[in-house]
């Protein structure tokens, strides 16, 4: 499976009519990616303020979603895609959607750890992880930027059966270690491919970290990019899952009798 990682400024995915994204799929389709990881609410901007929610803010099967989806069938690439949602009751979410192929909404991840003001001020967490789901014989999960840097929610995904993590970010200065060390030990203690998809540039008020990453099981990260825009693209094979997990057994070797 070809997995395609999206870097782009802050605004790039932000307009209504999908141009944005549009060109994305177009470019990672060229290049034969399965799928596209794009960075965290890229389809309303992860700094928009509070007070433009109740107009930004979608619900889980607004007619840009539904364009989005029908991007991925003319594509035929599968999509994760953040955007700030709305529910019925008039919450907001940090949230991301797994579009499959076909153009179906595979799941739709509320984040569950918010990062400081600007997310607990804006919005509600998730109140539930989602278990991985089987797309092309992989099981894949999603996380979100700040969730990621939990070992017990990548762990629990792990446990879960989760051969990849798919993580749209928006992490900024001065945190680059976080994609630098923390996302290939993620990976390489449990034997997990981890999609991180980040922001570079500045926004409105964020200096964005770029170094995206497509980090193998082993720890290895086998695609990554700096301070630049541009897509990085990772052939993900199961038999590489496989030997790594054979090579460094921390599930099996764990000592649950103490922990």
């Amino acid at each position: 499976m070809k997995i395609a990682v999206a870097q782009t400024s802050p605004t790039a995915l932000t307009d209504t009519e999908l141009y944005g994204l549009e060109a994305l799929c177009e470019e990672a389709a060229q290049q034969g990616a399965d799928i596209l990881v794009t960075p965290e609410m890229g389809l309303t901007g992860y700094e928009a303020p509070l007070e433009a929610l109740s107009s930004l803010a979608l619900f889980v099967d607004d007619a840009i979603l539904q364009k989005a989806r029908t991007l991925a069938k003319t594509y035929q690439l599968a999509i994760v895609l953040g955007y700030a949602e709305m529910d019925e009751q008039g919450r907001f979410y940090n949230s991301a959607q797994f579009i499959s192929a076909e153009g179906k909404c595979l799941q739709n991840y509320r984040k569950t750890h918010l990062y400081g003001d600007l997310d607990k001020s804006r919005f509600c967490a998730g109140s539930e992880l989602m278990a991985p789901v089987t797309y092309r014989d992989f099981k894949i999960s999603l996380a979100i930027c700040y969730d990621v840097e939990f070992p017990e929610l990548v762990r629990w995904h792990r446990c879960q059966g989760a051969d990849l993590l798919l993580v749209p970010t928006a992490n900024m200065h001065p945190f680059t270690t976080v994609a630098t060390h923390m996302i290939p030990s993620r990976s390489m203690e449990n034997g997990m491919v981890i999609a991180y998809a980040n922001y570079t540039g500045l926004g409105r008020s964020i200096d964005y970290c770029g170094r995206s990453s497509i980090c193998a099981a082993d720890g290895q990260c086998v695609a990554t990019l700096e301070d630049s825009t541009g897509m990085l693209i990772a052939d993900i094979q199961q038999k590489d899952i496989e030997t790594a997990r054979r090579q460094m057994p921390y599930l099996s070797d764990r000592r649950l009798d103490l922990y």
